[in-house]
């Protein structure tokens, strides 16, 4: 089964009171493109993390944004500064003193200071506890993300079957229109040439132009067997378990190649309907591949 570039994926992890919670979203890439949003307890472990999802994803851009909630341990996020708060007391105590303020310092007036107030820094401990529980959410999020890329894989698989199938069911329509065709041509080729010879017109260049016109028109079956032969690769592609996104678009490249040749060396108006319609099934197959990883 395919496997889709698009998804999304959440993982959840909680203990004492630490909730680290993960989300995955991913979408069309050529290459694995990984982007991260990581809280600052987080920052060194950005390969780690990388390496994690590498096992479970092979294409895609993914966007990865990790939150810490640390509320139910009951412990603020922020500090003071002691040090600076003294520094202030010192200096309020001199402006009160400077312009002779009896009112005493409040805690109020400390508050005005924003500076005073920092984040607190997470122990070893804490810091241990968060990757234990990241690496945890992490790959829950990431077999979520894989589950669902696998359901759109399935989805694409179908519609990418149906489309080849309409695309070669228009090529044997067209493989019998050549062959009920090439003895015709052959007849008229005969006939024509006849009519120069009765009427002493003997032209070598236009004889000889009349031949390749003939050798250009069975030409057609080469290109068909080649299709079905891209068709037949194309089909096992797309049964294989492995990353076939980029060989998938490799054989729809070739099948279009392909089908414009037979379109433009038919030079026939009913066959030019059952490539055009092939065409149209081979254009949404090449939008399809495009996001299959």
């Amino acid at each position: 089964m395919i496997t889709s570039m698009t998804g999304f994926g959440r993982g959840e992890a909680s203990e004492n009171g630490i909730t680290v919670t993960v989300e995955l979203k991913s979408v069309n890439s050529r290459y694995l493109d990984i982007s991260l949003r990581l809280p600052q307890t987080l920052q060194d472990k950005e390969l780690d993390i990388k390496e994690i999802l590498q096992e479970h994803v092979e294409r895609g851009k993914v966007n990865v944004s990790i939150r810490v909630d640390k509320s139910d341990t009951g412990e603020p996020e922020i500090t003071f500064n002691e040090n600076l708060v003294q520094g202030y007391k010192e200096m309020l105590n001199d402006l009160r003193k400077a312009a002779g303020i009896e009112e005493p310092i409040t805690l109020q007036t400390f508050l005005e200071f924003n500076d005073i107030f920092e984040s607190r820094e997470d122990d070893e401990k804490t810091r241990a506890q968060i990757w234990d529980l990241a690496q945890q959410a992490v790959k829950d999020a990431a077999d979520e993300l894989k589950k669902m890329r696998l359901q759109e894989g399935s989805q694409l698989e179908n519609d990418l079957n149906q489309r080849i199938d309409h695309i070669e069911e228009m090529l044997n329509i067209v493989m019998d229109k050549v062959d009920g065709r090439s003895e015709e041509i052959k007849e008229d080729l005969i006939e024509r040439i006849n009519e120069l010879i009765d009427s002493d017109k003997i032209d070598p260049d236009r004889l000889e132009m009349e031949v390749a016109v003939l050798v250009d028109k069975m030409d057609i079956t080469e290109e068909i067997v080649r299709t079905q032969s891209h068709i037949k690769f194309f089909r096992e592609a797309v049964n294989n378990d492995n990353s076939v996104g980029r060989r998938l678009n490799f054989l729809s490249q070739e099948i279009n190649r392909e089908i414009n040749t037979i379109g433009s060396k038919a030079n026939d108006s009913e066959i030019s309907q059952y490539i055009v319609k092939a065409k149209e099934s081979l254009e949404q197959i090449r939008e399809q591949v495009q996001n299959v990883e």
